[in-house]
């Protein structure tokens, strides 16, 4: 069972930047697809990013494509979210998660079997 552990989150003021990391441990990421989430207070939880097991393929909500970019580096057992142009509405509790299967759209929480405990991101107007 791999276990994620996420970093680098913090307070910034809109238009600046922020990286975030998920390291694993347990197992290696390089068959992992790998995604990160996010949720803000009363609300639920919404896709950021994912990366496909192999790198070639990501995929961007919306609201953060153009901002925000995921890498992995399966060397150091690590995904990146590297944030920038932040908003006050990207406010919020990240989340890495990990998919051994690949199977379904990577834009469904409900198909990621391993969570993070999650790192804030309070960005401020």
């Amino acid at each position: 069972q791999v276990q994620l552990v996420e970093s680098g989150g913090g307070l910034v003021q809109a238009g600046g930047s922020l990286r975030l990391s998920c390291a694993a441990s347990g197992r290696t990421l390089s068959t992992y697809r790998m995604g990160w989430f996010r949720q803000a207070p009363g609300k639920e939880r919404e896709f950021v990013a994912a990366i496909s097991w192999n790198g070639v393929n990501t995929y961007y909500a919306a609201s953060v494509k153009g901002r925000f970019a995921i890498s992995r580096d399966d060397a150091k057992n690590t995904v990146y979210l590297q944030m920038n142009s932040l908003k006050p509405e990207d406010t919020a509790v990240y989340y890495c998660s990990a998919d051994a299967q690949s199977i379904g759209t990577a834009y469904d929480y409900r198909i990621y079997e391993t969570w993070g405990q999650g790192t804030q991101v309070t960005v401020s107007s």
